[in-house]
């Protein structure tokens, strides 16, 4: 298989409905997961901790109500761990707005985007989850791919059945 520049850097790449999900482990843990793009293909697991990882990421795929069970590396600060725990609160099919997380927190809603855009972790913390007042909101801290990560997160949450909350000004979907 021609592997494309760039796959060298993770450890397994699972090919996924939108592009592929790059995973990256580090001493038996798992380091981060990616989104990428289409252009990415598949790559058999290096260690036993890329197979796990692997596994799970292709059964919730398949399955949006699949529990992920992954030994992750520590990462991120004190507050961004609170609103991750926050974030996979969040039940299947649900969403919150920045904004909500932020008052459940004492935080403020840019901080919360802050933490969800420093996510090494998506789809274990699904910070797909969390949206704007007024329609999807950012995701993945920038999106400079012609739109690659919010249509990650449109096919994300229709996965997992989303609807629009009540407290939302406009569709999710927008």
């Amino acid at each position: 298989m021609n592997t494309p520049q760039g796959s060298e850097l993770f450890s397994a790449i699972v090919p996924a409905p939108f592009g592929a999900i790059g995973i990256r482990t580090e001493a038996e843990r798992v380091r981060e997961l990616v989104y990428l793009q289409p252009r990415f293909g598949d790559k058999a697991p290096e260690n036993p901790t890329a197979e796990l990882a692997a596994r799970q990421v292709e059964r919730y795929l398949a399955d949006p109500d699949f529990a992920f069970d992954l030994p992750l590396l520590e990462a991120g600060s004190v507050f961004q761990r609170r609103v991750w725990d926050a974030i996979q609160a969040i039940p299947r099919g649900t969403v919150r707005t920045y904004g909500i997380l932020a008052k459940e927190l004492g935080s403020a809603p840019r901080a919360v985007g802050q933490a969800c855009g420093a996510n090494w972790f998506p789809l274990v913390i699904p910070c797909h989850r969390v949206t704007a007042a007024r329609g999807l909101g950012g995701f993945a801290s920038n999106d400079d791919e012609n739109g690659f990560h919010l249509s990650v997160k449109r096919w994300l949450l229709r996965h997992e059945g989303a609807t629009a909350s009540p407290w939302q000004q406009q569709s999710i979907w927008d």
